[in-house]
């Protein structure tokens, strides 16, 4: 009897979801790595290009390796299709570009990554697409961007690196009221803490080279949505302009996400803890993280998310100075732009991640040259603890020279 994988719970889904075995039987999933597909006859062929039968035609088009991932995907966010894509910016320019065209108009939240930011206010306007910027959090920008027509609404919840949140119900019911489809970056919540989908977003995007892969190995990205828009709006640009996910990156991902549930679960405890730990430290002036009462939207967060992420922020003194000091005094965190991997990763956003969106543009965001975003991986809570506690002490004690000079 064949098991229905929709009546299976999400952990069990990540390990079981879309596998398909060979006549080999293997258990591991197979890594088809082939770029074309031979046919029994000329008539097959002619009928695959037709679209009359079934068969793969092209890696770029579609993989057996993929197809798997895409199907595990989809069953663990609850969405009806999926399409990888070689990166996670390769998944958010897909679903911009294949759904917009020239006279069009996006409403943003400001709160996006840097190259997510430069899309909306850079490049989409080269095509002749309108777009706005509204603070995330603000219901009332929203109400009165979206009081005139528009195509698409774009935002990320809970935001990088501040860790903003927006009411997806809200936000949803306004944008379809004015014609727009929402699509949500998803990176920071995963599908296991937030689905947006059942808030009312119509696509969902995801950098899977982040928790997904979780051991900072290969690059990936992902698009879901419904079979109707995945197949007539998504497959045609994806399949012409070919921003196609290796099958060794996708068979990679399929393997990180069998685990996926056990290392956001245990960072997403261990970021709780350490957001607590900050709060108490000399010199750590603010603690951002969606669960605590300090945070602006805890309620939203309780009633969007179930669970914080793991990903603290976390605001020191003395600015670029001080945060430069409490980096370079980390022996455990690594310094990296990356997130989501197993081990625990720190970055400066003003001078990296969020450089290019320029000065008053980050001041808005209130991403000071003070804030340090920290990426909790999987060593022991009690050894993060001691490597922040030496390296925050270090601004302290430099601090306290100045004082005295």
């Amino acid at each position: 009897m064949t098991l229905d994988p929709s009546r299976l719970r999400p952990a069990t889904r990540l390990v079981h979801g879309g596998v398909q075995r060979s006549h080999h039987g293997e258990t591991a999933e197979a890594l088809f790595l082939t770029s074309g597909y031979v046919y029994d006859d000329a008539e097959q062929a002619e009928a695959t290009f037709a679209g009359t039968v079934e068969h793969y035609q092209y890696s770029r088009f579609a993989n057996p390796t993929l197809t798997m991932l895409e199907q595990r995907l989809s069953l663990i966010e609850g969405a009806e299709d999926c399409r990888t894509t070689a990166t996670g910016m390769a998944a958010v320019n897909a679903a911009l570009l294949s759904h917009l065209k020239a006279g069009d108009r996006v409403v943003a939240a400001r709160a996006l990554f840097g190259s997510c930011h430069w899309i909306v206010s850079t490049l989409l306007p080269k095509f002749g697409i309108e777009t706005e910027f509204v603070d995330g959090a603000d219901l009332g920008q929203w109400k009165a961007a979206l009081s005139r027509p528009a195509n698409l609404v774009l935002l990320e919840t809970p935001s990088n690196p501040m860790l903003e949140l927006v009411d997806l119900p809200a936000v949803a019911e306004l944008a379809h009221a004015a014609g727009a489809i929402v699509v949500v970056d998803n990176v920071f919540a995963t599908p296991l803490l937030q689905q947006p989908l059942k808030l009312g977003a119509d696509v969902v995007v995801y950098s899977c080279t982040k928790h997904m892969d979780g051991q900072g190995r290969v690059l990936g990205g992902a698009v879901l949505g419904t079979k109707k828009w995945i197949n007539d709006v998504l497959q045609p640009f994806i399949r012409n302009t070919g921003p196609a996910l290796s099958p060794f990156n996708a068979w990679v991902l399929l393997k990180g996400i069998e685990t996926l549930a056990l290392r956001v679960d245990a960072a997403c405890r261990t970021a709780a803890a350490i957001a607590d730990f900050l709060a108490e430290q000399p010199g750590v002036t603010r603690v951002w993280y969606p669960m605590r009462a300090d945070h602006p939207q805890q309620d939203l967060a309780l009633k969007q998310m179930t669970g914080g992420g793991t990903v603290v922020t976390f605001e020191v003194a003395g600015g670029k100075d001080g945060a430069f000091r409490v980096m370079n005094g980390f022996q455990l965190i690594a310094v990296s732009n990356n997130l989501g991997d197993s081990k625990s990763l720190a970055t400066h956003p003003a001078t990296t991640t969020h450089m290019r969106i320029g000065e008053q543009e980050r001041a808005r965001l209130g991403i000071t040259d003070g804030v340090i975003r920290v990426s909790i991986g999987l060593e022991d809570p009690a050894d993060i603890q001691d490597d922040l506690r030496q390296a925050v002490a270090g601004l302290a004690g430099a601090a306290s020279v100045l004082a005295a000079d």
